[in-house]
């Protein structure tokens, strides 16, 4: 009998997220979003945090409104929400409170399946999304965040996924591997190692490809018992996103795997994502090359970018290596922290500190000193006892030297803005100024797509005004100079 290997959809949120800054429009999503639902996916992951984060900052979009119209639209497939820790959208820690009410509203608002992720992987953090999540009734997961180091070991995995199954409050766990360092190798130790302490709960697999090796890494966990796998539609899959579903479906089936998604509608959605890429110049998914040095470094792509241009605004480009260097010295003696959001941004801001100045940690972010006092969990491994003196020593003393618990924050919230939903007050919540009101002034979001070139729309503009008798446009390449008559 064929193994069946389910697949959990990520062009909506990790695809972009990865390839297009987190730019895709709920204009974009709508017009394929019922093709997506019958193509056969097990679940379709729609949103963590930062897709809030851009809709409200940059796209002036309402989240729970894209979120409303995509479940009106994807009505068999359930829909799927990743949740950062206790942070949620802040780099700071939030009230317990706060937490449970943004996990009810994103039941409320449609999505079936939420879970919760920990760069320290701290049980309990993610155990402030699990435990609301499973007494309203959804399906529920537990991400184990990889990486790699002397104390991100199979034990410390396996410790993790047993405490998450023996809380009550996961139906599923997830191997999430930002960074994309998972190797074939580990993937033999690792996948094998946790079937073992999680019986029939099922164990999801979510990779990047940014070595080129995730594509094998998946059907080597596949071999050894891996029950789902994270995978996006090319052209929004493969670079630093996820493996292709169009790949992976192929090399499963020979292998003799079961794959239940329709090849014909995948192909549909995937040449709307690809004309959608050729109008606006949006990057597509190109498969990369096997990059040894990112097992060193391992810090994000789009980090690596800020990092040159911080350089070359100081004047030192010339320091880019040592800093990548420093980065790497800078995690080790903080404890080797994932570098994933929140820390990788900690870690990196440190070591650009460090750099620039030339006396290591003599300025300290509050975020260094809130993460070595233990404010965002129990710390992997010790820091280094001369550096957390440097930081304890140069850090705001405004900081406690011991965590102090957040108050309660939902009835304050509802009394500041006792006229507004509860989905409006957590955006008001997390997003300070006038971010929310400028979003809210945009208007109603756009739902439909046009496919015609931003040139020939503007011509056709242009075709409806009869007084204006001629229209000159000059750019790159192209010279267009049309005289009417009026």
């Amino acid at each position: 009998m064929e193994k069946s290997v389910g697949i959990i959809d990520t062009t909506l949120r990790d695809g972009h997220q990865c390839l297009w800054a987190t730019r895709m429009t709920t204009a974009h999503m709508l017009p394929i979003a019922e093709q997506m639902d019958q193509a056969g996916f097990d679940q379709i992951d729609l949103a963590g945090t930062i897709q809030f984060d851009v809709c409200v900052r940059y796209l002036k979009e309402d989240p729970w409104e894209r979120v409303r119209l995509m479940r009106e639209r994807i009505k068999n497939t359930p829909l799927r929400s990743l949740v950062r820790s206790k942070n949620i959208a802040s780099f700071d820690f939030l009230p317990d409170d706060i937490i449970a009410l943004w996990v009810e509203r994103l039941v409320a608002n449609g999505f079936r399946v939420v879970g919760a992720f920990d760069g320290l992987n701290d049980v309990e953090n993610m155990l402030a999304t699990t435990r609301v999540s499973k007494t309203l009734g959804v399906h529920t997961f537990g991400a184990l965040s990889y990486s790699l180091s002397p104390v991100h070991t199979d034990e410390l995995y396996v410790e993790t996924a047993k405490q998450l199954v023996a809380s009550g409050t996961v139906d599923a766990i997830m191997l999430k591997d930002a960074g994309g360092l998972l190797t074939v190798d580990r993937i033999r130790t690792l996948v094998p190692a946790l079937k073992k302490v999680l019986g029939k709960i099922p164990l999801e697999i979510h990779g990047h490809c940014l070595t080129g090796i995730a594509p094998l890494m998946y059907l080597e966990a596949v071999k050894l018992g891996a029950d789902q796998l994270h995978t996006s539609i090319a052209p929004l899959a493969n670079g630093a996103a996820q493996p292709s579903i169009q790949n992976i479906a192929k090399n499963l089936r020979l292998q003799g795997y079961k794959i239940n998604v329709n090849d014909a509608l995948i192909d549909e959605v995937g040449e709307h994502f690809r004309k959608i890429a050729e109008i606006e110049d949006k990057p597509i998914g190109e498969i990369l090359e096997y990059n040894g040095f990112h097992y060193e470094h391992q810090i994000p792509g789009g980090m690596l970018s800020n990092f040159r241009s911080q350089l070359a605004q100081a004047g030192i480009s010339d320091k880019f290596d040592e800093l990548l260097e420093e980065c790497a010295r800078v995690r080790q003696e903080l404890g080797y922290p994932i570098m994933i959001t929140p820390f990788a941004q900690f870690v990196g801001t440190q070591a650009v500190l460090n750099v620039l100045h030339g006396d290591r940690y003599r300025v300290v972010p509050n975020e260094i000193k809130k993460y070595a006092l233990g404010y965002y969990g129990k710390l992997l491994a010790p820091i280094e006892p001369s550096v957390l003196d440097r930081i304890v020593e140069n850090g705001s003393k405004h900081i406690a030297l011991k965590p102090v618990p957040r108050e309660p924050g939902v009835n304050a919230l509802r009394k500041k803005y006792p006229n507004a939903s509860d989905d409006e007050r957590l955006l008001r919540y997390m997003f300070a100024g006038s971010q929310v009101d400028d979003m809210l002034a945009a208007g109603a979001m756009q739902t439909t797509y046009s496919f015609d070139h931003p040139i020939t729309t503007l011509i056709k503009e242009f075709s409806k005004r009869p007084k204006i008798g001629r229209i000159y446009i000059s750019q790159p390449g192209l010279k267009l100079d049309i005289t009417g008559h009026n």
